[in-house]
């Protein structure tokens, strides 16, 4: 096993459990479509429950530019690369989706103030890809980063990665073999020791950017596809159709073990989980393991309303998956011991569209008998939905987030586009599982100098269940 004079991250997602406690959040928070006239910001949030600040924004760091829309982020180094000595993990990633732009973000200076390193233009990404909107970035084993793509350079719907030169951030060009892009891209997962790497689909940029459509999903504007990929000739071997079950395939993972050949989806809209795994002929096949039931409703858009599972994870040791529903209001947990059939285990509502004195009443629901009440903790009513999701590397703390994108946030939750949006703890039970609020912690966006903020996805700075992949 590798001493601390090793590489970033972890020699092993068991390795991974055993390390330190977080101190230390990075979120992403953002200003488009709030009416406020500032750039977004990266948030340092305290979360050391020894220190005299704990829940406060402790750094703000602004962009340059007004109207990126920060969205998620990836490390310049993790576990994939922990053999090797000379890398660190001491650069953020920031791809943002509707400049195209892409920040480098210097946290091994100074952690609790982090810094901008360099900002990719994005006249640089699209001259030498021919891509746009770019999403989801993993660092690579050849210390190059990689970032998933949502669009061309016109914002078109076209899935494809750039590829970063991990020493000066310089774009490379594109990844993929020419002639290999995908009808739509969102986010990626990688597993070289079967020589795989399986992308997912959101949609048309033109489509999804200013908001949610349902007619744009009948004029198929939005994905419903896997794409398996060979890893190191870089090309589709294998397109899965999920089929009208699986309508918005966004976050998956395969499981930590890098012997796996298997891993989950999060089909959105649907609300529905799909396991995908090789079978036996070395092709993959993907099936619908966990099914989230609509809710008939009075007083909403329309007469059925989705659970929109917009995030999902699993822990270090591949024993639960999370998953949060947006407009339901809930983050559940699974005992995927038997991975073919996950079992429920833990359920906790944390706002949502359907809590009781709000404008919506469910007139039916398979699940449930009465309708959730509000969350308030410590005084605030928390507005909007469990999104993003963050898990200790213990498993014992969940993080949550409720903002899902800003036109999103804005067309379904205005008041938390007003008040701004939340960081909350949810305490895990890792024996027989279980889901509870921490009530005495909150991080409250809504009360920033510049105004109320949409904070997004989380990240630590030594690395998360997200962000590192093993080898």
């Amino acid at each position: 096993m590798c001493s601390h004079a090793c590489g970033p991250g972890y020699a092993s997602p068991a390795e991974a459990m055993r390390g330190p406690r977080e101190t230390l959040l990075y979120v992403p928070c953002i200003y488009r479509e709030t009416g406020i006239d500032k750039p977004d910001f990266l948030a340092t949030v305290d979360v050391d429950p020894s220190s005299s600040s704990f829940c406060q924004v402790v750094h703000q760091l602004s962009m340059p530019f007004i109207g990126d829309e920060l969205h998620h982020s990836g490390w310049n180094a993790c576990s994939s690369c922990h053999g090797d000595k000379a890398r660190r993990r001491d650069r953020l990633i920031l791809p943002s989706p509707v400049s195209s732009r892409v920040y480098i973000v210097d946290t091994g200076t100074d952690p609790r103030a982090p810094s901008l390193h360099k900002v990719v233009d994005s006249k640089e990404v699209k001259d030498k890809t021919g891509l746009g909107t770019p999403h989801t970035a993993h660092c690579l084993a050849d210390g190059n980063i990689m970032i998933s793509t949502m669009g061309d350079t016109e914002e078109n719907a076209k899935g494809g990665f750039i590829l970063l030169d991990g020493s000066n951030f310089s774009v490379i060009g594109k990844w993929e073999k020419a002639g290999q892009s995908t009808p739509f891209g969102y986010d990626f997962w990688y597993q070289p020791r079967h020589n795989v790497m399986i992308s997912s689909e959101w949609g048309s940029p033109k489509a999804f950017l200013s908001g949610f459509n349902p007619q744009h999903v009948a004029d198929g504007l939005y994905g419903r596809s896997l794409h398996v990929w060979n890893w190191t000739e870089k090309k589709v071997i294998q397109d899965i159709d999920l089929g009208m079950e699986g309508l918005i395939p966004l976050e998956i993972r395969f499981l930590h073990d890098p012997n796996a050949t298997e891993g989950y989806v999060g089909a959105t809209l649907s609300t529905n989980i799909f396991r995908f795994h090789k079978i036996e002929d070395g092709s993959w096949k993907a099936d619908k393991v966990i099914d989230v039931p609509s809710k008939k409703v009075d007083g909403w858009a329309l007469p059925d309303m989705p659970g929109l599972i917009t995030d999902l994870l699993m822990s270090l040791d591949d024993k639960y998956l999370y998953f949060s529903n947006w407009l339901h209001g809930d983050i559940r947990q699974y005992d995927i011991t038997d991975t073919s059939n996950p079992k429920l285990v833990g359920q906790v509502f944390v706002g949502g569209s359907i809590v009781k004195g709000g404008p919506v009443k469910v007139t039916e629901d398979s699940e449930m008998t009465e309708q959730p009440e509000p969350v308030v903790v410590k005084g605030k009513t928390i507005q909007g939905g469990p999104q993003m999701i963050q898990l200790s590397l213990d498993g014992k703390r969940l993080f949550v987030t409720t903002s899902l994108f800003s036109s999103w946030d804005k067309q379904f939750y205005p008041e938390m586009v007003k008040e701004g949006s939340a960081l909350l703890q949810i305490d895990v039970d890792t024996e027989k599982g279980g889901l509870s609020i921490n009530r005495d912690f909150l991080v409250d966006f809504g009360k920033l100098p510049d105004g109320p903020a949409l904070a997004h996805e989380v990240r630590y700075p030594g690395g998360d269940c997200t962000s590192d992949i093993w080898i």
